[in-house]
């Protein structure tokens, strides 16, 4: 089941450049970070936290055995990105990859579980490990697993 309600576009122009352009083609288009085909993207739908209202953001692809991953690493940044408290306080999700949309459960991953799906996430965005370096917090890895 999809998420419903009203869609707020994010306030940074490149995000909302890019769902926008991922979602008008049905992920055909702007399925890449940086243009770069060893960098895919999905999108995923969350309830907003505070406003209730459905955001959108393109993270990186990293998938295995139909669960997905969300690294929440803004960059290295000493603070989540927003979305983070979302999937805590609604952890039902929408998650196209390219065009296939599914509703997924997100879930913090914590211990050897955590460390395992940090490695696949680092070996599909060697820079995470550079964002790792940057911050004094955790990392925190998200697993979506298929509603």
């Amino acid at each position: 089941m999809a998420l419903e309600g009203e869609y707020e576009p994010s306030q940074w122009e490149w995000v909302r450049n890019q769902v926008e352009e991922f979602e008008a083609s049905n992920g055909e288009r702007a399925n890449l970070l940086q243009g770069k085909p060893e960098w895919p993207i999905v999108v995923i739908t969350s309830v907003g936290s505070r406003s209730g209202k459905l955001r959108k953001n393109p993270v990186m692809r990293v998938e295995h055995d139909g669960v997905y991953a969300a690294v929440a690493s803004k960059g290295g940044d000493p603070s989540h990105p927003a979305w983070y408290q979302n999937f805590l306080d609604h952890p039902e999700v929408d998650l196209q990859d390219k065009g296939e949309k599914h509703t997924y459960r997100a879930r913090v991953a914590e211990g050897e579980e955590r460390a395992e799906w940090w490695e696949r996430a680092v070996a599909q965005y060697a820079p995470y490990a550079e964002y790792q370096e940057k911050t004094d917090r955790e990392i925190p890895v998200f697993l979506l697993e298929r509603v």
